[in-house]
């Protein structure tokens, strides 16, 4: 069946309760009425209730109720926050600056309100010593403490040993302050560079106006003339 509602000559009930262009109750009336008093407001006799007895109607622009609709909606999914897991993967023996590189990345994501799945991958001999894999996570946990917290715990899984982080953010408001960076940044370079206009482009970098743009340099000089040689006659 359509979502969409019924309108003027679609509705086909003998009366509805109708609602004025203002939301004042106009009562219930002959569809014929309502019909009547659309056309003279100019407007579209709109079914908002249609299980109700008699059906509610309201008088209203259909097509800017439906444009207005379709923006609030677009602007609720602009806002919109989804959660995501990402993952990194250590060993039980990493060295110390794989280690700092693996923890970078865990801060970056938790800064940008993700949950982190860290997994410790066991091969051969170590699946022996879990208590490597268990200390190492507990050390991960500690180091990033600030940002985020152990939403699951350590748990063996086969030859892997796997933790969950949460982040302590919220993501819209790492998304907020992300956006509020940005700006900072932008306005902080134009700032800098006074007398230059600066846009977006569509792949977000910034780029300076046509008649802003740096000038060609000038053509060469032209080659001057050779001097004649005198003769003695």
């Amino acid at each position: 069946m359509s979502a969409e509602p019924r309108i003027n000559d679609r509705i086909r009930v003998p009366e509805v309760r109708l609602v004025g262009p203002s939301g004042e109750q106009v009562g219930i009336v002959p569809l014929a009425k309502a019909l009547e008093l659309a056309q003279e407001y100019d407007l579209d006799l709109v079914e908002v209730a249609a299980t109700a007895r008699p059906p509610v109607c309201k008088l209203m622009d259909y097509g800017k109720f439906k444009y207005e609709s379709a923006m609030k909606a677009r602007e609720a999914r602009k806002n919109q926050a989804h959660t995501v897991i990402k993952e990194m993967k250590l060993r039980p023996k990493i060295d110390p600056h794989d280690y700092d590189t693996k923890k970078g990345h865990v801060v970056r994501f938790l800064k940008q309100g993700d949950k982190v799945k860290i997994t410790i991958m066991f091969r051969g001999r170590e699946q022996s010593r879990p208590e490597l894999g268990y200390r190492l996570l507990q050390r991960l946990a500690e180091d990033v403490a600030d940002l985020g917290f152990v939403e699951s715990n350590p748990k063996q899984d086969g030859r892997n040993m796997i933790m969950v982080l949460g982040p302590h953010k919220k993501k819209t408001e790492a998304m907020a302050e992300a956006r509020e960076a940005q700006a900072a940044r932008k306005a902080e370079r134009q700032a800098l560079q006074p007398g230059r206009v600066q846009h977006s482009s569509a792949d977000g970098e910034e780029v300076l106006d046509a008649d802003e743009a740096p000038e060609a340099p000038e053509a060469a000089a032209e080659e001057e003339a050779p001097a004649e040689a005198s003769a003695e006659a």
